[in-house]
């Protein structure tokens, strides 16, 4: 906490909840002698600030004495924060409990009351071996060895010795297949969230490569609760990067079940529920389960209240992003551009309210799935606005799957602004960008070349053949499962049919997708 600009105590004291806050303040009264008044002050005063501003703060403050060495009064004040909060969370979570337990068991050990450390130890490791918390474990066999070692080994029997070895075995076993699944799980994240889905047999072998070097010998029902969740989750985002969206669907299935038949070693982590059922959604949508998609929408949002979560700026910022995501794009890929503009507003306000919580990758979805409902109800100028705030933001561009997708929907927007003379210009961007990152698909190659060819065209040129040649090219396209994942944010094969009939794009959409049931 050094450093007279640092702005950590004032994001700490703004993430806190009133309950918190409230509880710092008879903690601060308690546990510190003549400083508590400033500690109080000094918290209320950056309690009120929106922006941290330590200038404003030490004129505030000025001739008090604590100001004289104020980063030094900051880390103290900061310390007491989190000895509060220590003391406030103290059991709320499994975590929390077991460590108590431990530190209990090692206090014990060090008075020498070995029978009562004994007893605290068989209490946490039961507690530990219900909940999965093999970490912990380990610490618990640890200290059991300690006990077993005091009186060289006086009162300890073989089988005693033979239960520590074969658990500590058994421990150190999960622990490293959890290992292994995660790290395959978070290389397969790693190569979706930066290039995509596969879109050719190069991409393939990359995913394939990563699931078999760990998975295919694997098998479900041989693994523990949470080894069996980063299974069903590292093969969910297999078949998802391959676009496989029915064994995508079986595997998230399959966790959400597992996860609700292990509530409670799930307790503790309603992110990772919270994960699993937007994703499910997000499937869901692929394959046209539209009232699946509902009902598990009005599940995430009952999601707080039913696992009894104190709502925080995290969750906030999760349940803002996964629930106005999911929402936004099944009426985008229905045609609904009306129900989805008037999400739009919320969104704005959203991203401004939870910015530095909503990951780039997330905002980069907002911005293109904002675009294209602003385009499917004819702002095309507010189209325009949200496609350059994605393609402005360096940072949304180290994902180059959904770059690429907004600049060849911005080429789109000019073509529908008549803006050609720009054509050629942006065209030329979108193809030095896809050169350099070595993307040579079919779906941008033809786009590329119908710009081309919308450009050079005259006012009085017949245009419509160029129309009629992307469609039937597109229609080829969205038979290919690696060429078909372009058309996720914005159906560019219902764009050119609509263009060819003559009809309104919303409207093509709606009958492409066949929708039969009301929403809204």
């Amino acid at each position: 906490m050094s450093g007279r600009s640092s702005d950590q105590l004032h994001k700490l004291i703004h993430s806190l909840s009133k309950q918190e806050k409230r509880h710092f303040k008879i903690f601060a009264g308690r546990h510190t002698i003549g400083e508590q008044n400033n500690y109080v002050t000094l918290f209320d005063a950056i309690e009120k600030a929106k922006e941290y501003d330590e200038e404003a703060l030490l004129k505030k403050f000025r001739g008090e004495s604590f100001i004289n060495n104020f980063s030094i009064t900051k880390g103290r004040l900061y310390e007491v924060i989190l000895r509060s909060l220590d003391v406030f969370h103290h059991n709320s979570s499994v975590d929390a409990q077991l460590w108590k337990e431990l530190h209990f068991a090692e206090i014990l050990y060090k008075k020498a009351l070995y029978d009562q450390c004994a007893k605290r130890l068989k209490s946490a490791r039961k507690l530990a071996e219900k909940y999965e918390k093999h970490a912990v474990l380990v610490q618990i066999h640890s200290l059991e060895k300690s006990l077993a070692e005091k009186d060289g080994y006086a009162g300890i029997s073989e089988a005693d010795i033979e239960r520590i070895f074969t658990e500590d075995s058994v421990v150190a076993d999960h622990i490293r297949t959890y290992n292994d699944l995660w790290n395959v799980k978070s290389r397969l994240f790693m190569l979706l969230n930066t290039k995509g889905r596969a879109r050719g047999s190069e991409q393939l072998e990359e995913f394939r490569a990563l699931i078999d070097a760990s998975l295919r010998d694997r098998k479900p029902e041989n693994l523990t609760v949470w080894s069996r969740f980063m299974y069903h989750h590292s093969y969910s985002a297999y078949y998802f990067a391959v676009s496989d969206a029915e064994n995508c669907y079986v595997h998230l299935a399959a966790n959400v079940d597992n996860i609700e038949s292990n509530t409670a070693i799930f307790s503790d982590e309603p992110n990772v529920y919270f994960g699993v059922l937007t994703n499910l959604i997000y499937v869901c949508m692929q394959l046209g389960r539209h009232k699946e998609v509902l009902s598990n929408l009005t599940k995430l949002r009952a999601l707080p209240e039913k696992l009894d979560t104190v709502r925080n700026e995290d969750l906030d910022a999760k349940l803002f992003a996964s629930a106005y995501s999911i929402e936004l794009t099944l009426y985008n890929s229905l045609g609904k551009f009306d129900l989805a503009m008037k999400l739009v507003p919320k969104i704005a306000a959203g991203l401004e309210k939870h910015e530095g919580s909503i990951s780039k990758l997330r905002e980069a979805h907002f911005c293109l799935s904002c675009a294209v409902a602003c385009y499917g109800e004819g702002k095309l100028q507010q189209s325009l606005r949200w496609t350059s705030r994605l393609l402005n933001d360096t940072a949304i561009g180290k994902n180059e799957w959904i770059f690429a997708v907004a600049q060849v929907f911005s080429l789109i927007l000019h073509i529908e602004l008549d803006n050609r003379d720009l054509l050629p210009y942006v065209a030329r961007s979108v193809q030095r960008y896809l050169k350099t990152r070595n993307r040579s698909f079919q779906f941008e190659h033809d786009f590329l070349k119908f710009a081309e060819k919308i450009s050079r065209a005259g006012d009085t040129d017949d245009i419509q053949p160029y129309y009629q040649e992307l469609y039937a090219q597109l229609q080829l396209l969205e038979k290919d499962p690696f060429e078909k994942s372009a058309f996720e944010y914005f159906d560019f094969p219902a764009w050119a049919q609509a263009k060819v009939s003559g009809r309104n794009f919303g409207e093509t959409i709606e009958e492409k997708a066949g929708l039969t049931e009301e929403l809204g």
